[in-house]
C-alpha cells in the first residue's frame, strides 16, 4: 500500500488538473466526515484505481498449472504448463485503456472495468486478503495528507517504475517538498 500510495502522490502532484479536482472533492467533504466518507469520494476512488492500474504494486499473478490440454486463446497448452498472468500488461492493453501509458483518473468514472480488465489484486480464488483494507487505507492516508500538507514534487524528470521482488516501486522514490501545513481533518 505504501508503494500505491507513493505512486499516487506523485501522479496527484505531476497533474495539476488531477490535483484540483481531488482537492475540490476532499474539501467539499462536511466538518464531522468520517472514514467512510472519505472512502465513498468517487474521484479519490478514480485516482487511486488510476494508480493501481498503471503501476500495479504487483505485476504478476501467482502460477497456475493445468491438469489437462487447454486452448487458451488460440495456443494450445500441454498438461503441466505453467501459466502466469501479467496485470502489468492487461492493464496497458490499448483496446482496454486508449492512451494506457496516461494517467487518467477519468477513466474509471465512464466506465466500469470487468475482474478481467482491472485486476490489481489479481483474481478468482486468488484475490489479495488484504483488497479492502490495503483500499480504505490508501483513501483515508491519501485524504490526510493532501488535506493537511502542501507538497511539489521535488524533481520535475518522470519516475520510472523498476521492479523490487514481486513489486513495481518507483525507481530511487518519490521525493517531494513541503510547502506548507494545514490542518483540515
Amino acid at each position: 500500500t505504501a508503494t500505491a500510495m507513493s505512486w499516487a502522490l506523485y501522479w496527484i502532484h505531476r497533474q495539476p488538473e488531477v490535483y484540483e479536482k481531488l482537492m475540490q472533492e476532499l474539501t467539499s467533504l462536511p466538518a464531522d466526515a468520517d472514514g467512510m466518507d472519505i472512502f465513498r469520494l468517487p474521484y479519490l476512488t478514480a485516482v487511486c484505481q488510476e494508480t493501481l492500474r498503471i503501476y500495479p504494486v504487483a505485476m504478476l499473478t501467482f502460477s497456475r498449472m493445468n491438469k489437462e490440454s487447454v486452448d487458451l486463446m488460440g495456443y494450445q497448452l500441454p498438461p503441466e504448463t505453467l501459466v502466469v498472468g501479467c496485470i502489468y500488461l492487461t492493464h496497458r492493453r490499448e483496446d482496454l485503456y486508449p492512451q494506457a501509458d496516461q494517467f487518467k483518473p477519468e477513466r474509471f468514472l465512464e466506465r466500469k472495468f470487468s475482474p478481467y480488465e482491472f485486476l490489481p489484486f489479481g483474481g478468482g480464488a486468488r484475490l489479495c486478503l488484504g483488497m479492502a483494507l490495503a483500499q480504505y487505507e490508501m483513501k483515508l492516508v491519501l485524504a490526510t495528507i493532501l488535506l493537511n500538507y502542501e507538497l511539489k514534487l521535488a524533481e520535475k524528470s518522470p519516475v520510472k517504475g523498476s521492479r523490487r521482488g514481486l513489486t513495481l516501486a518507483p525507481k530511487g522514490g518519490i521525493k517531494m517538498e513541503l510547502l506548507n501545513q494545514h490542518s483540515q481533518l
